[in-house]
C-alpha cells in the first residue's frame, strides 16, 4: 500500500471535504485547498456522505493527475448534487451530514476471488465498456463474502452477478478509510 496519510492529512482532508460540501450547498464560491506534502499527492479517492446515518451520496475517480486535496475538494462539492441516485442535499440536512474519504491505492489485477481479502480489498469488475467498483468497506458493512462482493460488484457494472465466472477482469485495491461525525 502507498504511504499511508497522517493523521493530521486526513484531518486537512476532511475540513476540506466539509468546507467544500457546504459552500457548494450554499452556493458560494469553493474553498482553496491547501497544497503540501500527501496533499499534493496523485492519488484516486472516493467521497462518500451520510445524512444520519442513512447514505446520502458517493462520488471518486480511480486515477487522477491532480493533487489529492484537489480531488477531495472537487469530489466533496460534486457528491451534493451529482449522485444520480439521490436529489440534492440541502442547506437543511447539512447538519446532519457525515463526510467519508476514501484514498486509493493502484489497482492490481487479480486472476481468482480466493485472492480477494473482505475488508482489505476494494474491486473492479470489468467487460467491455461495463465497469463496476465497490470499496473495501461495503462487503463488511453488508457481511459479504467474497463471491458475494464480486457478483455485486458485476451488478454494479450491469452484468449478470455470476458474469465473474465467464471473462470479465477482476481488479483489487486497497483504501485508506477515514471520516467525521456529526452524531454524538
Amino acid at each position: 500500500m502507498h504511504q499511508p496519510l497522517s493523521e493530521h492529512d486526513q484531518q486537512r482532508l476532511l475540513t476540506l471535504a466539509r468546507r467544500a460540501l457546504e459552500a457548494r450547498i450554499r452556493r458560494q464560491p469553493p474553498p482553496r485547498p491547501e497544497r503540501g506534502g500527501a496533499l499534493e499527492w496523485p492519488r484516486g479517492a472516493f467521497v462518500t456522505i451520510y445524512c444520519r446515518g442513512d447514505l446520502r451520496g458517493c462520488l471518486g475517480r480511480i486515477e487522477t493527475e491532480a493533487p489529492l486535496a484537489d480531488t477531495i475538494a472537487h469530489l466533496a462539492a460534486s457528491v451534493s448534487d451529482s449522485d444520480p441516485r439521490f436529489d440534492p442535499v440541502s442547506a437543511l440536512e447539512l447538519a446532519g451530514i457525515d463526510v467519508e474519504i476514501s484514498v486509493l491505492t493502484p489497482e492490481r489485477e487479480i486472476h481468482s476471488i480466493a485472492e480477494i481479502e473482505i475488508g482489505r480489498h476494494g474491486l473492479i469488475v470489468e467487460r467491455g465498456a461495463r465497469r463496476g467498483l465497490l470499496l473495501p468497506q461495503v462487503a463488511i458493512a453488508y457481511g459479504w463474502d467474497a463471491q458475494t462482493f464480486v457478483s455485486h460488484t458485476c451488478l454494479k457494472a450491469a452484468l449478470p452477478a455470476d458474469a465473474w465466472r465467464h471473462g470479465v477482469r477482476m481488479l483489487v485495491f486497497e483504501a485508506q478509510v477515514f471520516g467525521d461525525s456529526t452524531q454524538a
